[in-house]
């Protein structure tokens, strides 16, 4: 069916392609990337132009439910009123914790089914990742329990509590309908903190740093809420052009402009690279582009939140920033944030152009600034400077390509026992691409995704990291940390943070490994104040087995397919005595009777 079909390399024989090594299959399949991107059949963006489809849906549904407002045909007379806004925000919410917006669907290598999250999340004995478990209180554990469902159920009954509620509370400014009777969103507020420390994969695909901080704002005055609300979107803004101070975002550029759907000429494609098919670093193109990019997210929220009084100028300003949103949702970029770029576009209508004469200048209670200031501000600045302490979302450190990212190293027979042992929502995405196509299709299909990882400046690390650990190995399954993920945790949105060494000892627990079995490579993002980025690999039985550093400058001087195997250059490195034995004894020649290789669709 050519609505399934994707477009994929010309390989004919898929047994020579896998005995080929890996850095002959990243050269076919990042050329390719550079043209194609991921390839996808055109069913692909159908799936997430419905998905849009139903976020305004359901949003209408329950805002045009509310008494007092008016039907869907009325819309023209009640979009800017202050309990829209507020039911908005609790929609987004409780649309992003069932896991039907970032992170869903077949970009997310999510085939069948296409979401994770509550089909893994209400079923006890899977896996959950307390953030911090050896300081708060009844947290420790991987196992998710009876009590954790509940709270998760309270959450999503809480959050539909609120969205059937009336416009209970008549305040000055705040015309029609009235507001939110804050009190009801209290049991979705505790319910959600609750589990966020007994699981903290919930809190971040719920977006808390943006939705439920939101909620807060519910409890002071209509005319202080909107200075909050457009304090929040100010350092949405600001955090994520602050993530593109660095050398790593023109990657990201090229590879989502080469996988947009709407760009269909390849001499612009190939405009984004220095010299394609040789040289795949990225042009001047997709540098300016980055640098524009960047200004735009400083400088026009700038205007719109503290200059901005309704005029003109802030109406030019508000629909250049709308435009800016629109094109981001047309690249359709990895991880999906699509409808929190409708989000944003609401936003900037709603705050800026229904109330933009209402400046932050004339904030009433300063009370609001205690609430907001330390997620909007300490929070960002603590995760660019160690981002080891704080995940990218809260830090607002968005797709800049200088996330945390993992490989995960499977013997054949151990992946076999992790899909076998593990309770999960799905199969491994190889297996759903399995099943969905034939070997060849699948095997290609999955080797995109590593293709995906290695155009970035990042990647580039990870090739080399990756053949530093296990070389030459025809045996080994390398599968990249987010697709181990969405698998064993339910979600995945570009938080290498849920797939690292706490993962890998939950899984551990699980399936008990030997030696070798399962072995990762984890890459933590750069701090703003450094030009290096800190690597650890860890082996499943044996635990921590290496750190180091890759300096960023030497990531970028590389093509997207490793070169030097074990010899790619590596800092101030530390092995300990587990490392030096288990390095050594991968320096030793090949045992004899080790796993049979993997089959075509299980291995990138």
């Amino acid at each position: 069916m050519a609505l399934l079909k994707p477009t994929l390399p010309d390989v004919p024989d898929i047994t020579e392609w896998q005995q080929r090594s890996r850095s002959e299959r990243l050269q076919v399949l990042t050329r390719h990337w550079v043209d194609h991107g991921f390839g996808s059949p055109v069913l692909v963006y159908s799936f997430y132009l419905l998905k849009l489809v139903i976020y305004v849906g359901g949003a209408l549904t329950f805002v045009a439910a509310t008494p007092g407002i008016g039907g869907v045909g009325d819309i023209a007379s009640w979009w800017d009123q202050g309990i829209v806004y507020q039911k908005l925000i609790v929609w987004t919410l409780l649309y992003e914790v069932i896991g039907l917006g970032c992170g869903s669907g077949p970009l997310t290598s999510r085939f069948f089914p296409p979401i994770g999250s509550i089909l893994y999340w209400l079923r006890p004995g899977t896996i959950r990742l307390p953030p911090w478990p050896t300081r708060v209180p009844l947290t420790k554990g991987s196992r998710r329990t009876i009590v954790d469902v509940a709270l998760y159920l309270v959450v999503l009954l809480g959050a539909m509590y609120a969205l059937l509620q009336p416009g209970g509370m008549a305040v000055a400014g705040a015309e029609g309908a009235g507001l939110l009777d804050p009190l009801t969103v209290v049991p979705l507020i505790v319910a959600l903190a609750v589990l966020g420390l007994r699981d903290k994969t919930i809190f971040l695909a719920a977006r808390g740093e943006q939705y439920w901080l939101s909620l807060f704002i519910f409890f002071f005055a209509y005319g202080d809420q909107l200075i909050g609300f457009k304090l929040v979107m100010l350092a949405l803004w600001w955090g994520a052009a602050t993530s593109k101070l660095n050398h790593h975002f023109p990657y990201v550029v090229a590879v989502m402009m080469s996988n947009a759907p709407l760009i269909r000429f390849r001499a612009i494609k190939r405009l984004m690279y220095r010299d394609y098919p040789k040289d795949l670093r990225p042009s001047w193109v997709p540098t300016m582009l980055a640098h524009l990019g960047t200004a735009t997210e400083y400088g026009v929220p700038l205007f719109l939140v503290f200059f901005g009084d309704g005029g003109i100028l802030t109406w030019v300003a508000l629909i250049y920033m709308v435009l800016f949103h629109l094109h981001i949702l047309s690249t359709i970029p990895m991880g999906v944030p699509l409808e929190w770029n409708v989000f944003f576009i609401f936003s900037l209508f709603y705050l800026f152009g229904a109330h933009g004469t209402h400046t932050v200048w004339q904030l009433q209670n300063p009370w609001l600034l205690a609430v907001l200031l330390p997620s909007l501000v300490v929070l960002p600045l603590l995760g660019n400077v160690r981002p080891d302490l704080v995940s990218f979302l809260p830090a607002m450190r968005y797709y800049a390509g200088n996330w945390a990212t993992s490989s995960w190293m499977f013997r054949p027979a151990a992946l076999a026992r992790m899909a076998e042992v593990l309770t999960t929502s799905c199969a491994l995405p190889t297996e759903q691409l399995a099943r969905l196509y034939d070997a060849r299709t699948a095997a290609l299909m999955a080797g995109k995704v590593q293709s995906w990882r290695a155009m970035h400046s990042h990647g580039r690390a990870h090739n080399g990291l990756v053949d530093r650990v296990a070389g030459d190995d025809p045996d080994v399954i390398v599968i990249d940390g987010e697709l181990i993920a969405g698998f064993a945790i339910g979600w995945n949105f570009g938080e290498a943070h849920l797939h690292d060494d706490q993962l890998l000892r939950a899984i551990q627990e699980r399936c008990g490994f030997l030696p070798g079995d399962v072995r990762i490579v984890t890459l933590e993002g750069q701090p703003i104040q450094r030009q290096d980025q800190h690597y650890e690999i860890h082996d499943a039985a044996l635990g921590l087995l290496e750190t180091g550093t890759v300096t960023v400058a030497e990531m970028r001087a590389r093509q997207p397919w490793p070169t030097d195997g074990r010899n790619y250059p590596v800092h101030d490195v530390h092995r300990t005595e587990a490392g030096n034995t288990a390095f050594a004894a991968a320096a030793s020649p090949k045992r004899p009777g080790t796993s049979a290789g993997a089959t075509p669709a299980a291995t990138s």
